[in-house]
Protein backbone atom coordinates (compact mmCIF):
# COMPACT_ATOMS: atom_id res chain seq x y z
CA UNK A 1 0.00 0.00 0.00
CA UNK A 2 1.12 3.59 -0.70
CA UNK A 3 2.19 5.92 1.69
CA UNK A 4 -0.12 8.49 0.69
CA UNK A 5 -3.26 6.37 1.28
CA UNK A 6 -1.82 5.13 4.40
CA UNK A 7 -1.51 8.60 5.50
CA UNK A 8 -5.08 9.56 4.38
CA UNK A 9 -6.54 6.83 5.68
CA UNK A 10 -8.31 7.69 9.57
CA UNK A 11 -6.56 5.99 12.46
CA UNK A 12 -8.95 3.22 13.60
CA UNK A 13 -8.21 2.06 17.39
CA UNK A 14 -11.14 -0.26 19.09
CA UNK A 15 -12.88 0.01 22.30
CA UNK A 16 -10.26 -2.45 24.00
CA UNK A 17 -7.37 0.31 23.35
CA UNK A 18 -6.09 -2.08 19.89
CA UNK A 19 -4.82 -0.03 16.84
CA UNK A 20 -5.61 -1.45 13.45
CA UNK A 21 -3.60 -1.60 10.39
CA UNK A 22 -5.28 -1.13 7.10
CA UNK A 23 -3.81 -4.49 5.90
CA UNK A 24 -2.67 -7.65 7.68
CA UNK A 25 -0.65 -10.40 6.17
CA UNK A 26 1.29 -13.56 7.02
CA UNK A 27 4.00 -11.62 8.94
CA UNK A 28 1.05 -10.39 11.86
CA UNK A 29 0.48 -14.42 12.32
CA UNK A 30 4.06 -15.65 12.08
CA UNK A 31 4.32 -16.37 16.13
CA UNK A 32 1.08 -18.03 16.18
CA UNK A 33 1.15 -22.01 16.19
CA UNK A 34 -1.59 -24.17 14.66
CA UNK A 35 -2.31 -26.33 17.63
CA UNK A 36 -1.52 -24.63 20.38
CA UNK A 37 -3.28 -20.99 19.40
CA UNK A 38 -6.01 -22.46 17.04
CA UNK A 39 -6.56 -26.20 16.93
CA UNK A 40 -9.45 -28.27 15.78
CA UNK A 41 -12.90 -27.45 16.93
CA UNK A 42 -13.96 -29.18 19.96
CA UNK A 43 -10.68 -29.86 20.92
CA UNK A 44 -8.19 -28.18 23.97
CA UNK A 45 -8.01 -24.70 23.58
CA UNK A 46 -11.75 -24.60 21.93
CA UNK A 47 -10.25 -21.14 20.30
CA UNK A 48 -12.72 -22.58 17.56
CA UNK A 49 -15.85 -23.90 19.36
CA UNK A 50 -16.49 -26.39 21.86
CA UNK A 51 -17.88 -29.00 19.55
CA UNK A 52 -16.13 -30.89 16.34
CA UNK A 53 -18.92 -29.74 14.23
CA UNK A 54 -20.73 -26.62 16.08
CA UNK A 55 -23.65 -26.10 14.74
CA UNK A 56 -23.49 -28.51 11.44
CA UNK A 57 -24.88 -30.82 13.69
CA UNK A 58 -27.15 -28.66 15.51
CA UNK A 59 -27.93 -24.76 15.41
CA UNK A 60 -27.77 -22.56 18.64
CA UNK A 61 -30.41 -22.97 21.05
CA UNK A 62 -32.55 -19.30 20.47
CA UNK A 63 -34.10 -18.06 23.48
CA UNK A 64 -35.75 -14.99 23.91
CA UNK A 65 -35.79 -13.01 27.11
CA UNK A 66 -39.69 -12.48 28.46
CA UNK A 67 -41.87 -11.98 30.85
CA UNK A 68 -44.23 -9.38 32.09
CA UNK A 69 -47.26 -8.76 34.14
CA UNK A 70 -48.65 -11.84 36.00
CA UNK A 71 -47.74 -15.14 35.71
CA UNK A 72 -50.87 -16.33 33.43
CA UNK A 73 -49.73 -13.53 30.84
CA UNK A 74 -46.41 -14.48 30.94
CA UNK A 75 -47.54 -17.99 30.53
CA UNK A 76 -49.32 -16.87 27.43
CA UNK A 77 -46.58 -15.37 25.58
CA UNK A 78 -44.08 -18.50 26.47
CA UNK A 79 -47.02 -20.55 24.71
CA UNK A 80 -47.06 -18.26 21.27
CA UNK A 81 -42.80 -17.49 21.29
CA UNK A 82 -42.85 -21.99 21.72
CA UNK A 83 -45.37 -21.72 18.67
CA UNK A 84 -43.27 -19.59 16.46
CA UNK A 85 -40.51 -22.03 16.51
CA UNK A 86 -37.91 -20.83 19.54
CA UNK A 87 -36.93 -23.92 21.03
CA UNK A 88 -36.05 -22.96 24.81
CA UNK A 89 -37.20 -20.36 27.37
CA UNK A 90 -35.35 -17.28 29.38
CA UNK A 91 -37.80 -15.74 31.89
CA UNK A 92 -37.91 -12.38 33.01
CA UNK A 93 -38.75 -11.34 37.11
CA UNK A 94 -40.01 -7.81 37.75
CA UNK A 95 -38.10 -5.98 40.28
CA UNK A 96 -40.14 -6.93 43.42
CA UNK A 97 -39.57 -10.35 42.68
CA UNK A 98 -35.58 -9.98 42.25
CA UNK A 99 -35.05 -8.07 45.45
CA UNK A 100 -37.29 -10.71 46.99
CA UNK A 101 -40.15 -8.16 47.87
CA UNK A 102 -43.74 -10.08 47.83
CA UNK A 103 -46.54 -8.17 45.85
CA UNK A 104 -48.08 -6.53 48.57
CA UNK A 105 -44.71 -4.93 50.32
CA UNK A 106 -45.08 -0.94 50.32
CA UNK A 107 -41.86 -1.05 48.45
CA UNK A 108 -42.93 -2.93 45.35
CA UNK A 109 -45.51 -0.08 44.64
CA UNK A 110 -46.01 0.52 41.03
CA UNK A 111 -42.75 -1.96 39.87
CA UNK A 112 -45.60 -5.13 39.90
CA UNK A 113 -45.36 -6.78 36.78
CA UNK A 114 -43.84 -3.41 35.27
CA UNK A 115 -40.42 -4.95 33.76
CA UNK A 116 -41.00 -8.79 34.19
CA UNK A 117 -43.23 -11.69 35.82
CA UNK A 118 -44.48 -10.97 39.24
CA UNK A 119 -43.66 -14.08 41.48
CA UNK A 120 -44.80 -14.23 45.44
CA UNK A 121 -45.07 -18.23 45.76
CA UNK A 122 -45.18 -20.97 43.97
CA UNK A 123 -48.62 -20.90 42.73
CA UNK A 124 -46.99 -18.07 40.73
CA UNK A 125 -44.82 -20.44 39.22
CA UNK A 126 -47.14 -23.26 38.55
CA UNK A 127 -49.64 -21.30 36.44
CA UNK A 128 -46.65 -19.47 34.41
CA UNK A 129 -45.93 -23.32 33.35
CA UNK A 130 -49.06 -24.89 32.97
CA UNK A 131 -48.88 -26.45 29.61
CA UNK A 132 -45.59 -26.02 28.78
CA UNK A 133 -43.19 -29.07 28.15
CA UNK A 134 -40.38 -29.08 30.97
CA UNK A 135 -39.52 -32.55 30.01
CA UNK A 136 -38.63 -31.15 26.18
CA UNK A 137 -36.94 -27.88 26.78
CA UNK A 138 -34.50 -25.92 29.22
CA UNK A 139 -35.38 -22.89 30.99
CA UNK A 140 -32.96 -20.18 32.19
CA UNK A 141 -34.39 -18.46 34.76
CA UNK A 142 -33.03 -14.78 35.14
CA UNK A 143 -32.78 -14.28 38.99
CA UNK A 144 -29.76 -14.06 41.37
CA UNK A 145 -30.32 -12.78 44.91
CA UNK A 146 -33.06 -15.10 45.44
CA UNK A 147 -32.24 -17.56 42.78
CA UNK A 148 -31.96 -20.52 45.59
CA UNK A 149 -35.99 -19.70 46.24
CA UNK A 150 -36.52 -19.39 42.43
CA UNK A 151 -34.56 -22.70 41.67
CA UNK A 152 -36.64 -24.51 44.54
CA UNK A 153 -40.26 -23.45 42.89
CA UNK A 154 -39.09 -24.45 39.42
CA UNK A 155 -37.64 -28.25 40.60
CA UNK A 156 -41.15 -28.49 42.49
CA UNK A 157 -43.13 -27.37 39.53
CA UNK A 158 -40.78 -29.66 37.41
CA UNK A 159 -42.74 -32.64 39.65
CA UNK A 160 -45.55 -31.29 39.11
CA UNK A 161 -45.08 -31.87 35.39
CA UNK A 162 -43.66 -35.51 36.23
CA UNK A 163 -40.34 -34.89 35.29
CA UNK A 164 -37.12 -36.15 37.46
CA UNK A 165 -34.98 -33.42 38.60
CA UNK A 166 -32.15 -35.72 36.90
CA UNK A 167 -33.97 -35.01 33.92
CA UNK A 168 -34.60 -31.06 34.35
CA UNK A 169 -32.86 -28.55 32.12
CA UNK A 170 -31.85 -25.14 32.46
CA UNK A 171 -29.55 -22.45 33.73
CA UNK A 172 -29.60 -19.85 36.58
CA UNK A 173 -28.08 -16.73 36.25
CA UNK A 174 -27.33 -16.54 39.83
CA UNK A 175 -24.72 -14.51 39.56
CA UNK A 176 -24.36 -11.96 43.03
CA UNK A 177 -21.27 -10.74 41.94
CA UNK A 178 -21.80 -9.16 38.68
CA UNK A 179 -25.15 -7.45 40.58
CA UNK A 180 -23.00 -5.54 43.34
CA UNK A 181 -21.33 -4.15 39.74
CA UNK A 182 -23.52 -3.56 37.31
CA UNK A 183 -27.49 -4.06 38.26
CA UNK A 184 -28.33 -3.51 41.51
CA UNK A 185 -30.54 -6.49 42.64
CA UNK A 186 -28.52 -7.54 45.62
CA UNK A 187 -29.15 -7.81 49.20
CA UNK A 188 -27.35 -9.53 51.46
CA UNK A 189 -23.55 -9.22 51.94
CA UNK A 190 -20.77 -10.87 50.03
CA UNK A 191 -19.78 -13.83 51.09
CA UNK A 192 -23.41 -15.51 52.67
CA UNK A 193 -24.78 -14.40 48.92
CA UNK A 194 -21.78 -16.56 47.82
CA UNK A 195 -22.22 -19.29 50.16
CA UNK A 196 -25.58 -19.87 48.24
CA UNK A 197 -24.25 -20.01 44.93
CA UNK A 198 -21.92 -22.63 46.71
CA UNK A 199 -25.71 -24.65 48.19
CA UNK A 200 -27.46 -24.55 44.53
CA UNK A 201 -24.42 -25.40 42.49
CA UNK A 202 -23.59 -28.66 45.25
CA UNK A 203 -27.25 -29.53 44.84
CA UNK A 204 -27.03 -29.49 41.35
CA UNK A 205 -23.80 -31.79 41.40
CA UNK A 206 -25.69 -34.05 43.50
CA UNK A 207 -29.53 -33.99 42.51
CA UNK A 208 -29.85 -31.87 39.21
CA UNK A 209 -26.74 -32.83 37.05
CA UNK A 210 -28.26 -31.38 33.32
CA UNK A 211 -28.98 -27.94 35.18
CA UNK A 212 -26.53 -25.02 35.19
CA UNK A 213 -26.20 -23.75 39.09
CA UNK A 214 -24.73 -20.06 37.63
CA UNK A 215 -24.34 -18.13 34.98
CA UNK A 216 -21.56 -15.36 34.72
CA UNK A 217 -22.71 -12.44 33.66
CA UNK A 218 -20.22 -10.28 31.50
CA UNK A 219 -22.90 -9.07 29.54
CA UNK A 220 -24.19 -6.86 32.32
CA UNK A 221 -20.76 -5.25 32.98
CA UNK A 222 -20.54 -4.55 29.50
CA UNK A 223 -24.05 -2.80 29.83
CA UNK A 224 -22.87 -0.90 32.38
CA UNK A 225 -20.36 0.79 30.39
CA UNK A 226 -17.07 -1.85 30.84
CA UNK A 227 -15.12 -2.02 27.36
CA UNK A 228 -15.03 -5.59 25.78
CA UNK A 229 -11.20 -6.41 27.77
CA UNK A 230 -12.92 -5.71 30.98
CA UNK A 231 -16.58 -7.56 30.09
CA UNK A 232 -13.77 -10.73 29.76
CA UNK A 233 -11.99 -10.03 32.15
CA UNK A 234 -14.29 -9.34 34.95
CA UNK A 235 -16.20 -12.07 34.28
CA UNK A 236 -13.52 -14.25 34.54
CA UNK A 237 -12.51 -13.27 37.57
CA UNK A 238 -16.02 -13.89 38.81
CA UNK A 239 -16.43 -17.15 37.90
CA UNK A 240 -12.61 -18.07 39.78
CA UNK A 241 -14.07 -16.88 42.99
CA UNK A 242 -16.65 -18.69 42.57
CA UNK A 243 -14.52 -21.99 41.55
CA UNK A 244 -12.27 -21.67 44.39
CA UNK A 245 -15.79 -20.99 46.61
CA UNK A 246 -16.52 -24.33 45.34
CA UNK A 247 -13.43 -26.43 45.55
CA UNK A 248 -13.13 -24.49 49.63
CA UNK A 249 -16.23 -26.78 49.89
CA UNK A 250 -14.95 -30.11 49.09
CA UNK A 251 -15.64 -30.35 45.31
CA UNK A 252 -13.97 -32.17 42.80
CA UNK A 253 -13.28 -29.23 39.80
CA UNK A 254 -14.61 -32.06 37.22
CA UNK A 255 -18.10 -32.38 39.58
CA UNK A 256 -19.71 -28.96 38.48
CA UNK A 257 -17.20 -27.16 36.05
CA UNK A 258 -18.82 -28.43 32.81
CA UNK A 259 -22.11 -26.83 33.87
CA UNK A 260 -20.47 -23.20 34.40
CA UNK A 261 -22.23 -21.24 31.69
CA UNK A 262 -21.13 -17.74 30.63
CA UNK A 263 -23.86 -14.89 29.34
CA UNK A 264 -22.03 -12.24 27.32
CA UNK A 265 -22.96 -8.93 25.79
CA UNK A 266 -22.12 -8.14 21.94
CA UNK A 267 -22.60 -4.79 20.31
CA UNK A 268 -19.81 -2.68 18.60
CA UNK A 269 -17.00 -3.67 16.13
CA UNK A 270 -17.74 -6.96 14.12
CA UNK A 271 -14.10 -8.14 14.10
CA UNK A 272 -13.37 -7.21 18.14
CA UNK A 273 -16.30 -8.95 19.07
CA UNK A 274 -15.54 -12.13 17.22
CA UNK A 275 -12.39 -11.65 18.40
CA UNK A 276 -13.05 -11.49 21.94
CA UNK A 277 -14.86 -14.87 22.24
CA UNK A 278 -12.60 -16.96 20.65
CA UNK A 279 -9.65 -14.97 22.81
CA UNK A 280 -12.12 -15.67 26.00
CA UNK A 281 -12.58 -19.78 25.09
CA UNK A 282 -8.82 -20.12 24.36
CA UNK A 283 -8.18 -18.50 27.42
CA UNK A 284 -10.67 -20.03 29.86
CA UNK A 285 -9.39 -23.66 29.21
CA UNK A 286 -6.23 -22.43 30.19
CA UNK A 287 -7.23 -21.24 33.17
CA UNK A 288 -9.46 -24.44 34.03
CA UNK A 289 -6.50 -26.89 33.03
CA UNK A 290 -3.05 -24.77 34.20
CA UNK A 291 -4.72 -23.29 37.14
CA UNK A 292 -7.62 -25.67 38.37
CA UNK A 293 -6.20 -28.80 37.11
CA UNK A 294 -9.54 -29.40 35.51
CA UNK A 295 -9.35 -33.60 33.42
CA UNK A 296 -12.55 -33.46 31.36
CA UNK A 297 -12.37 -31.45 28.66
CA UNK A 298 -16.22 -30.23 29.08
CA UNK A 299 -14.68 -28.81 32.27
CA UNK A 300 -12.26 -26.48 29.73
CA UNK A 301 -15.50 -25.40 27.62
CA UNK A 302 -16.46 -21.90 27.82
CA UNK A 303 -20.52 -22.48 27.34
CA UNK A 304 -21.88 -19.08 26.72
CA UNK A 305 -25.45 -17.02 25.88
CA UNK A 306 -24.36 -14.35 23.12
CA UNK A 307 -27.00 -12.26 21.82
CA UNK A 308 -27.44 -8.26 20.92
CA UNK A 309 -26.47 -6.13 23.90
CA UNK A 310 -29.58 -3.12 24.71
CA UNK A 311 -27.00 -1.11 25.34
CA UNK A 312 -26.12 -0.71 21.60
CA UNK A 313 -29.67 0.03 20.62
CA UNK A 314 -30.52 3.72 20.19
CA UNK A 315 -33.98 5.44 20.86
CA UNK A 316 -33.57 7.38 17.96
CA UNK A 317 -34.49 6.22 14.37
CA UNK A 318 -35.29 2.60 16.07
CA UNK A 319 -36.11 0.60 13.05
CA UNK A 320 -32.61 1.18 12.83
CA UNK A 321 -32.21 -1.27 16.09
CA UNK A 322 -33.80 -4.24 13.97
CA UNK A 323 -30.72 -3.94 11.52
CA UNK A 324 -28.27 -3.40 14.40
CA UNK A 325 -29.57 -6.75 15.90
CA UNK A 326 -28.91 -8.52 12.34
CA UNK A 327 -25.82 -7.82 12.75
CA UNK A 328 -25.31 -8.70 16.37
CA UNK A 329 -26.82 -12.10 15.65
CA UNK A 330 -24.04 -12.45 12.80
CA UNK A 331 -21.50 -11.51 15.20
CA UNK A 332 -22.84 -14.06 18.01
CA UNK A 333 -23.08 -17.04 15.09
CA UNK A 334 -19.69 -16.53 13.76
CA UNK A 335 -18.79 -16.43 17.86
CA UNK A 336 -19.55 -19.96 18.06
CA UNK A 337 -22.01 -19.33 21.29
CA UNK A 338 -24.42 -22.21 22.04
CA UNK A 339 -26.98 -20.09 23.10
CA UNK A 340 -28.90 -16.71 21.09
CA UNK A 341 -30.85 -14.56 23.14
CA UNK A 342 -31.38 -11.34 20.37
CA UNK A 343 -32.24 -7.97 21.77
CA UNK A 344 -35.37 -6.70 20.14
CA UNK A 345 -35.71 -3.38 18.59
CA UNK A 346 -37.99 -1.30 20.58
CA UNK A 347 -35.93 -2.13 23.99
CA UNK A 348 -34.59 0.83 24.24
CA UNK A 349 -37.89 2.10 24.54
CA UNK A 350 -39.89 -0.71 26.01
CA UNK A 351 -40.44 -4.51 27.12
CA UNK A 352 -40.66 -6.38 23.43
CA UNK A 353 -43.90 -6.21 21.85
CA UNK A 354 -45.08 -9.29 20.14
CA UNK A 355 -43.93 -7.46 16.57
CA UNK A 356 -40.52 -6.94 17.99
CA UNK A 357 -40.31 -10.43 19.15
CA UNK A 358 -41.20 -11.98 16.24
CA UNK A 359 -38.95 -10.07 14.29
CA UNK A 360 -35.64 -11.07 16.54
CA UNK A 361 -36.96 -14.75 16.29
CA UNK A 362 -36.76 -14.48 12.43
CA UNK A 363 -33.94 -12.76 12.46
CA UNK A 364 -32.11 -15.70 13.90
CA UNK A 365 -33.87 -18.65 12.08
CA UNK A 366 -33.02 -16.50 8.75
CA UNK A 367 -29.27 -16.79 9.57
CA UNK A 368 -29.83 -20.72 10.87
CA UNK A 369 -31.62 -21.61 7.90
CA UNK A 370 -31.19 -19.43 5.25
CA UNK A 371 -27.48 -17.76 5.00
CA UNK A 372 -25.92 -20.67 5.23
CA UNK A 373 -24.26 -20.19 8.86
CA UNK A 374 -24.57 -23.55 9.76
CA UNK A 375 -22.69 -25.12 6.44
CA UNK A 376 -19.01 -25.06 8.30
CA UNK A 377 -17.67 -24.76 11.49
CA UNK A 378 -15.69 -21.83 12.13
CA UNK A 379 -15.46 -19.74 9.18
CA UNK A 380 -13.48 -16.63 9.68
CA UNK A 381 -10.49 -19.35 11.51
CA UNK A 382 -7.08 -18.35 9.99
CA UNK A 383 -7.79 -14.95 9.16
CA UNK A 384 -5.33 -13.04 9.00
CA UNK A 385 -6.77 -10.36 10.83
CA UNK A 386 -9.30 -12.22 12.97
CA UNK A 387 -6.25 -14.45 14.11
CA UNK A 388 -3.75 -11.49 15.21
CA UNK A 389 -6.70 -9.80 16.88
CA UNK A 390 -8.12 -13.06 18.71
CA UNK A 391 -4.28 -13.14 20.17
CA UNK A 392 -4.38 -9.15 21.15
CA UNK A 393 -7.07 -9.91 23.16
CA UNK A 394 -6.06 -12.83 24.98
CA UNK A 395 -3.27 -10.50 26.10
CA UNK A 396 -5.25 -7.67 27.21
CA UNK A 397 -7.87 -9.63 28.99
CA UNK A 398 -5.28 -11.59 31.00
CA UNK A 399 -3.41 -8.41 31.64
CA UNK A 400 -6.88 -6.82 33.01
CA UNK A 401 -7.27 -10.10 35.10
CA UNK A 402 -4.03 -9.83 37.05
CA UNK A 403 -4.43 -6.04 38.40
CA UNK A 404 -7.55 -7.89 39.44
CA UNK A 405 -5.68 -11.15 40.93
CA UNK A 406 -2.91 -8.43 42.74
CA UNK A 407 -6.07 -6.76 44.23
CA UNK A 408 -6.82 -10.14 45.96
CA UNK A 409 -8.97 -11.20 43.60
CA UNK A 410 -12.95 -10.50 42.64
CA UNK A 411 -14.33 -10.77 45.95
CA UNK A 412 -11.84 -8.02 47.73
CA UNK A 413 -11.91 -5.98 44.41
CA UNK A 414 -16.20 -5.87 44.72
CA UNK A 415 -16.57 -5.34 48.48
CA UNK A 416 -13.78 -2.41 48.19
CA UNK A 417 -15.47 -0.50 45.04
CA UNK A 418 -12.87 -0.77 42.56
CA UNK A 419 -14.46 -3.07 40.05
CA UNK A 420 -17.76 -0.69 39.87
CA UNK A 421 -15.30 2.27 40.00
CA UNK A 422 -13.80 1.44 36.98
CA UNK A 423 -16.96 0.74 34.90
CA UNK A 424 -18.09 3.42 35.91
CA UNK A 425 -15.33 5.45 34.47
CA UNK A 426 -15.67 3.92 31.34
CA UNK A 427 -19.25 4.61 30.66
CA UNK A 428 -18.43 8.29 31.73
CA UNK A 429 -15.67 7.75 28.55
CA UNK A 430 -17.83 5.76 26.46
CA UNK A 431 -20.67 8.40 26.47
CA UNK A 432 -17.96 11.46 26.16
CA UNK A 433 -16.82 9.54 22.88
CA UNK A 434 -20.28 9.27 21.32
CA UNK A 435 -20.90 13.03 22.07
CA UNK A 436 -17.38 14.06 20.47
CA UNK A 437 -18.49 11.73 17.44
CA UNK A 438 -14.75 9.81 18.23
CA UNK A 439 -17.52 6.70 18.42
CA UNK A 440 -19.85 6.76 15.57
CA UNK A 441 -23.71 6.39 16.33
CA UNK A 442 -25.91 6.21 12.99
CA UNK A 443 -28.64 8.58 13.29
CA UNK A 444 -27.68 10.10 16.48
CA UNK A 445 -24.27 11.72 15.63
CA UNK A 446 -24.09 10.78 12.13
CA UNK A 447 -26.77 10.93 9.11
CA UNK A 448 -28.63 12.57 12.11
CA UNK A 449 -32.27 13.54 10.87
CA UNK A 450 -33.20 16.85 11.15
CA UNK A 451 -37.08 16.73 10.93
CA UNK A 452 -37.73 15.11 14.08
CA UNK A 453 -40.17 11.50 12.83
CA UNK A 454 -42.83 10.11 15.35
CA UNK A 455 -41.35 6.78 16.45
CA UNK A 456 -43.36 4.00 15.60
CA UNK A 457 -42.85 1.52 18.88
CA UNK A 458 -45.52 -0.05 20.95
CA UNK A 459 -45.04 0.79 23.89
CA UNK A 460 -45.82 -1.41 27.05
CA UNK A 461 -48.28 0.25 29.42
CA UNK A 462 -47.80 -0.46 33.39
CA UNK A 463 -51.07 -2.22 34.06
CA UNK A 464 -52.18 -1.27 37.57
CA UNK A 465 -55.32 -3.65 37.30
CA UNK A 466 -53.41 -6.76 36.85
CA UNK A 467 -50.99 -5.67 39.69
CA UNK A 468 -54.04 -5.73 41.62
CA UNK A 469 -55.35 -8.93 40.67
CA UNK A 470 -51.45 -10.25 41.55
CA UNK A 471 -52.14 -8.63 45.09
CA UNK A 472 -55.63 -10.62 45.32
CA UNK A 473 -53.93 -13.83 44.18
CA UNK A 474 -51.26 -13.14 46.62
CA UNK A 475 -54.24 -12.88 49.63
CA UNK A 476 -55.83 -15.80 48.14
CA UNK A 477 -52.87 -17.92 48.51
CA UNK A 478 -52.14 -17.01 51.90
CA UNK A 479 -55.63 -17.84 53.01
CA UNK A 480 -55.47 -20.98 51.72
CA UNK A 481 -52.37 -22.36 53.05
CA UNK A 482 -51.59 -23.99 56.42
CA UNK A 483 -50.04 -21.51 58.75
CA UNK A 484 -48.34 -23.50 61.22
CA UNK A 485 -46.82 -25.40 58.19
CA UNK A 486 -45.19 -22.47 56.69
CA UNK A 487 -44.25 -21.24 60.49
CA UNK A 488 -42.34 -24.45 61.16
CA UNK A 489 -40.37 -24.47 57.74
CA UNK A 490 -39.44 -20.85 58.27
CA UNK A 491 -38.24 -21.72 61.47
CA UNK A 492 -35.90 -24.74 60.05
CA UNK A 493 -34.58 -21.96 57.55
CA UNK A 494 -33.62 -19.71 60.04
CA UNK A 495 -32.33 -22.15 62.12
CA UNK A 496 -30.01 -23.96 59.12
CA UNK A 497 -29.07 -20.38 58.44
CA UNK A 498 -27.33 -20.04 61.15
CA UNK A 499 -25.43 -23.00 60.54
CA UNK A 500 -23.17 -24.16 57.24
CA UNK A 501 -25.50 -26.54 55.97
CA UNK A 502 -26.54 -26.61 53.08
CA UNK A 503 -30.16 -24.55 52.00
CA UNK A 504 -31.69 -26.07 49.59
CA UNK A 505 -33.58 -28.52 51.36
CA UNK A 506 -34.81 -26.45 53.81
CA UNK A 507 -36.07 -23.62 50.86
CA UNK A 508 -37.69 -26.57 49.11
CA UNK A 509 -39.80 -26.95 52.46
CA UNK A 510 -40.64 -23.38 52.49
CA UNK A 511 -41.64 -23.33 49.30
CA UNK A 512 -43.97 -26.60 49.65
CA UNK A 513 -46.07 -25.17 51.82
CA UNK A 514 -46.41 -21.92 49.71
CA UNK A 515 -44.20 -19.51 51.67
CA UNK A 516 -43.80 -16.03 49.96
CA UNK A 517 -40.67 -15.02 48.61
CA UNK A 518 -40.78 -12.12 50.60
CA UNK A 519 -40.97 -14.11 53.45
CA UNK A 520 -38.34 -16.51 53.28
CA UNK A 521 -36.33 -13.80 51.83
CA UNK A 522 -37.25 -11.87 55.31
CA UNK A 523 -35.39 -15.31 57.32
CA UNK A 524 -32.49 -15.13 55.42
CA UNK A 525 -31.88 -10.84 55.63
CA UNK A 526 -32.45 -11.88 59.97
CA UNK A 527 -29.49 -14.25 59.68
CA UNK A 528 -27.08 -12.57 56.70
CA UNK A 529 -27.76 -9.14 56.84
CA UNK A 530 -28.02 -7.17 54.58
CA UNK A 531 -25.33 -5.86 51.69
CA UNK A 532 -23.75 -1.71 51.93
CA UNK A 533 -22.62 -0.87 49.02
CA UNK A 534 -19.49 1.32 49.57
CA UNK A 535 -19.23 4.87 48.31
CA UNK A 536 -16.47 5.33 46.15
CA UNK A 537 -13.16 3.37 45.86
CA UNK A 538 -11.80 2.74 48.83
Amino acid sequence: MAKDDVDERKEVILESGIKVKPVYGPDDIGNIDYEKDVGKPGEYPFTRGIHPLMYCKRPWTMRQYSGFGTAKETNQRFKWLLEQGQNALNVAFDLPTQLGLDTDDPRAEEEVGRVGMAIDTLKDLEDAFEGIPIDKISTSLTINSVASIMFAMYLVVAEKHGVAWDQVRGTLQNDILKEYIGRGTWIFPVTPSIRLIGDITEFCSQQVPKFSPFSVCGYHIRESGANPVQEMAYGFEIAIAYVEHLLGRGLNIDEFAGRISFNFDIHGNLWEQVAKFRAGRKLWAKIMKARFGAKDPNSMSLRMIAGGGGGGLTIQEPENNIVRGAYYALISALSGTQTMALCSYDEAYTIPSKRAAKISLRTMQILADEIGMCDTVDPLAGSYYVEWLTCELEKKIAECMEKVEKMGGMIKAVESGYIQNEVSYQAYLYEKKIQSGEITKIGVNKYVSEDEEEQDVEIHPFDSAAAEEQKKRLHEVKSSRNDNEVKQALAKLKEAAGTNENLMPQILKAVRCYATIGEMTQILKDVFGEFQEPIGFK
